[in-house]
């Protein structure tokens, strides 16, 4: 998946590494976020697979994990921790 340069900067200003954001795209649930846009997060389920994927690794990644990324399409527009919970539609 192709990053636009503002994902790539607030990747960096957020300090979230590029090993979380692959995790992301490849496990995590993806929501309709408005105007052609996705929201893609780990929810228990993909924490789940991400856990029977990862094995032992799993308990050093949990603490960055509350994360979410915004996608259009195939390219990822912005990433952020996320504080709070997403309300499914």
């Amino acid at each position: 998946m192709e990053h636009t340069q503002h994902s790539q900067i607030r990747a960096q200003q957020r300090g979230i590494p590029p090993l979380i954001i692959d995790l992301l795209i490849q496990f995590g649930v993806r929501e309709p976020a408005g105007d052609g846009t996705e929201a893609i997060y780990f929810d228990k389920r993909a924490k789940k697979q991400l856990q029977a994927y990862s094995g032992g690794l799993m308990g050093k990644l949990s603490d960055a994990l509350d994360v979410y990324a915004i996608v259009i399409g195939d390219k990822v527009v912005t990433i952020g921790p996320r504080y709070k919970r997403i309300n499914r539609t």
